[in-house]
């Protein structure tokens, strides 16, 4: 991945925690017969010093048969908005500004394997659910639903189980503009009436400028 100025995260707490933040990814595997790319819900675990992302793909997906074939890469895309020049103040006293995009991304390279035990799926279909159904008011469980249905369902998917490799990010949040540009970005993200652009905001809010680094 291009980081230029600064741009690059390479601190694995920080990138877990963005994956475990972002949650939806790309499984992307190249092979013989070109690129396979599958958009699935990962999630996040740590086992000592490893790091493991899991999923689950449609069994008609032959994505999953590709499973030990080789490098592949999970690509997560947080926040990102289109950042306006007249955001920055010193469009006033210059003009030397253009517009840019702004975006946080974080990328998990290694390899896959395919499991279809019963109890490892339960398990992970458990467990994706009750992280996303956490603090609802009536948060659906997979005891919800008759045994047999679920069984059904199951016997329709594949679990994909991704050993990372190494994990790299890059956050272009406007690092190497001034204070007061950063200031302006911030609050003309901030009057968007996009949630991404607003929430690309706060992530520019704690980020450091790139001298600061």
């Amino acid at each position: 991945m291009y980081r230029p100025d600064q741009t690059g995260i390479d601190d694995p707490n920080v990138l877990r925690a963005a994956m475990h933040e972002i949650s939806f990814g790309a499984l992307v595997t190249p092979h013989e017969g070109g690129i396979e790319i599958s958009h699935v819900p990962w999630m996040v675990r740590e086992e000592g010093t490893k790091t493991y992302l899991e999923s689950h793909v449609a069994r008609p997906n032959s994505h999953w048969t590709l499973a030990g074939a080789g490098q592949s890469v999970v690509m997560f895309q947080g926040p990102h908005a289109y950042i306006s020049p007249s955001y920055y103040p010193s469009k006033q006293v210059h003009a030397k500004v253009v517009p840019t995009w702004g975006y946080i991304v974080a990328h998990a390279h290694g390899t896959f394997e395919a499991i279809q035990d019963g109890d490892w799926l339960n398990a992970h279909l458990s467990a994706l659910s009750d992280r996303h159904e956490a603090g609802r008011a009536n948060p659906w469980a997979m005891s919800d639903a008759p045994v047999a249905y679920i069984a059904a369902l199951k016997r329709g998917i594949v679990g994909i189980r991704f050993e990372v490799s190494h994990m790299e990010g890059k956050w272009k949040v406007n690092q190497a503009k001034s204070e007061q540009d950063r200031a302006g970005t911030y609050h003309g993200l901030m009057s968007e009436r996009s949630d991404m652009a607003r929430d690309l905001a706060e992530a520019l809010e704690f980020f450091p400028k790139a001298d600061d680094q």
